[in-house]
């Protein structure tokens, strides 16, 4: 099958007006006609469902917690990226593109990537008229700080709170459609199967997680806004609910998977501290805006950090890369503190952990900006640390909270302990530039599609691309699609198709809960992760990869052998719907190892030890690997499909960041 990934002819910056202009469009009349389902209510799911049905459409909107205010979106810390160069440093859609396809080491599509640049200051605009509380500066104007990857300030955000402010936005909108009646919420509801009728998405087989029953639900459209995958490795920073279920079954229904084995990992999360841990905690990457990451200069040093002296102390990110310093990107911060940490460098009683030090900042930036401000002369260093805390408390408090509460450790007075963790997600379900995927008719939005991040995210681009997919493009390009629907009316869901896609479901149910055996859902999905995290994780290497694709094997040989579900199948049962998920992670796994196998090259977060320079970093292979792997289920086996990148308006180099 030849990957058609539609972008637009004509230059660049004029695609997506140059497509907008052009797509053929569905009548008012005609919309009220048209049924859409939406699985998945975070910021991706709640805008597009709140934009489509403000257009006109039926929509159902489906999400498996009690409410969407508790989609994941709400974890997202440190801000929204958007050009509109409101510092006047230089920034531009240009730069916003560039920045992006370099930060995903040239492993995006152009077309994709400058679109997301240029429509982001619009969702700037979108979400300040719905009231989201963004950070201002003294005379109003909104503010902005930096992230990782960049050089320029470009980030709004609401303290360290900002995806929580942005759901609450989409999730008015979403709501004022539920009350006027033009969007049907099915609030903890999970979709379990996808129904195709002659080759195209028709609907979904979705199981009440309250009542355990079975529904079929029939849609012109199917749109999956159900995040990422991170949890295949159990210990991540996404909630424990977040799962792969519904874009996995729409891979096996023929939905291709894209570039399965690329996932980001977190540099600034609180480290692991115990075997029966099952949740990671991120700390906001903007805390490296005004932070600095350091490890002592002497192995196995267990002084206090605070009696460790200036000249004693290592900032390696700084000495390393001394353009960006602390802000290099993510997956480069993440294995240089691997890296300090496995040479004997590392903190804490793991010692495996680096230092995220603000005293430094407290006192000579904003101590001596408040001192001055407020006409003291000569301060002490108490009150520079005084006047400092009160401005760091005001940008990043809730998250300087929140880590005293995990760890009982102040870090007004001591450095944050951290280290890297499975974050995000940048494989997904392959789209095209209208973000539908291989099966007609079934769209994939968000962190759950693969299109705009490479092989690694820049911070404050989840929710960028999250509202950007859901406010302004698919609301354009799914009329692409339905305007050729408007003739086909409501299948009913009596259609053989919606019966054996029930019945496929109901089986999958009754086998996990028939086996019965000694060993619990948790354990399988601890030892899948344990197996991930070791072999698939921050670095790989041929000979681990191999070895885990068996150990996954054996892992769910034994799962469906052994494996114990309490409870019954028609109630409230939390530990069947987590088996379910897990035998999901459990083929998945394997897929992913496949694909990182098959890469012999490093490149963002997937890094092969066997492919890196003298000074330790990531080797491209941009001859032979410069394209999306996208991975078809058929006949229980998997088949590779390569859709070619091609870079005709920037220059493809070796990343630098020194």
């Amino acid at each position: 099958m030849k990957l058609d990934a539609k972008i637009p002819q004509g230059p660049l910056a004029e695609k997506w007006t140059n497509y907008r202009s052009s797509v053929p469009l569905v009548n008012p009349a005609n919309k009220r006609n048209l049924e859409i389902i939406v699985v998945g209510t975070g910021l991706a799911g709640a805008s597009a469902a709140a934009t489509l049905a403000e257009l006109g459409y039926k929509v159902k909107a489906f999400c498996f917690q009690d409410s969407p205010r508790r989609a994941h979106s709400i974890a997202a810390q440190g801000g929204i990226n958007a050009a509109k160069n409101y510092q006047n440093d230089g920034d531009s859609t240009h730069r916003l593109f560039y920045d992006t396809i370099k930060g995903g080491d040239f492993r995006a599509r152009e077309g994709n990537v400058y679109r997301l640049a240029e429509v982001s200051a619009n969702i700037i605009d979108q979400c300040v008229a719905q009231g989201v509380p963004f950070a201002r500066e003294y005379g109003g104007t909104l503010s902005n700080r930096s992230f990782g990857g960049t050089q320029v300030q470009r980030t709004f955000y609401a303290a360290g709170q900002t995806g929580q402010q942005l759901l609450l936005g989409a999730y008015s909108g979403l709501e004022r459609q539920v009350g006027i009646g033009n969007v049907k919420m099915y609030s903890r509801h999970e979709m379990i199967e996808l129904v195709v009728i002659d080759g195209k998405a028709r609907g979904i087989i979705a199981r009440d997680l309250v009542t355990g029953k079975l529904e079929r639900h029939f849609g012109h459209a199917v749109l999956l806004c159900t995040g990422g995958y991170g949890n295949v490795f159990y210990l991540s920073t996404n909630a424990m609910g977040s799962n792969v279920t519904a874009a996995w079954k729409a891979h096996k229904k023929g939905a291709f998977f894209g570039n399965p084995c690329f996932t980001q990992i977190h540099p600034t999360c609180i480290p692991v501290s115990g075997h029966y841990q099952s949740k990671l905690t991120l700390m906001s990457e903007s805390l490296r805006n005004d932070g600095r990451i350091w490890v002592p200069k002497k192995q196995g040093d267990n002084r206090h950090p605070n009696d460790i002296p200036e000249e004693e102390r290592d900032y390696y990110l700084e000495r390393r890369y001394p353009a960006f310093g602390n802000l290099v990107p993510r997956d480069i911060a993440s294995r240089a503190a691997k890296e300090r940490c496995d040479a004997g460098y590392g903190v804490g009683s793991s010692k495996m952990a680096v230092y995220l030090d603000f005293r430094y900042n407290m006192v000579n930036k904003y101590g001596r900006a408040e001192a001055s401000k407020k006409g003291i002369e000569n301060p002490s260093e108490d009150v520079l640390v005084a006047l400092g805390r009160e401005v760091v408390k005001e940008k990043y408090g809730n998250l300087f909270d929140m880590y005293k509460q995990i760890t009982d450790e102040d870090p007004y007075e001591v450095p944050m302990r951290i280290y890297p963790a499975v974050h995000y997600t940048m494989g997904g379900l392959w789209v095209d530039y209208e973000l539908q995927t291989t099966v007609p008719g079934l769209y994939a939005l968000g962190e759950a599609n693969f299109s705009d991040h490479g092989a690694n995210r820049l911070g404050a681009s989840a929710l960028m691309q999250g509202l950007a997919d859901g406010y302004f493009v698919i609301p354009y390009t799914i009329g692409n699609y339905l305007s050729k629907e408007i003739h086909t009316k409501a299948i009913s869901t009596d259609h053989e198709a919606f019966v054996a896609a029930e019945k496929a479901a109901s089986d999958r149910i009754n086998q996990l809960m028939k086996i019965q055996g000694n060993k619990s859902v948790e354990s399988y999905h601890r030892a899948l992760g344990l197996i991930m995290w070791d072999k698939c994780g921050m670095a790989r290497n041929e000979k681990g990869l191999n070895e885990a694709i068996q150990e996954i094997r054996a892992l769910r040989e034994d799962f469906y052998k052994n494996v114990r579900v309490p409870g019954k199948i028609e109630e409230f049962n939390p530990e069947l719907d987590k088996a379910g998920r897990v035998a999901d992670f459990l083929e998945l796994g394997e897929l992913m190892c496949l694909d990182a196998l098959n890469r012999n090259e490093s490149c963002g977060g997937h890094f092969r030890e066997e492919y890196q320079t003298e000074e330790g970093e990531a080797m491209r292979d941009d001859d032979k690997y410069a394209y999306v792997a996208a991975w078809e289920f058929a006949n229980d086996s998997w088949n590779m499909h390569k859709e070619e990148l091609h870079f005709e308006n920037i220059k493809v180099q070796q990343r630098s960041y020194k």
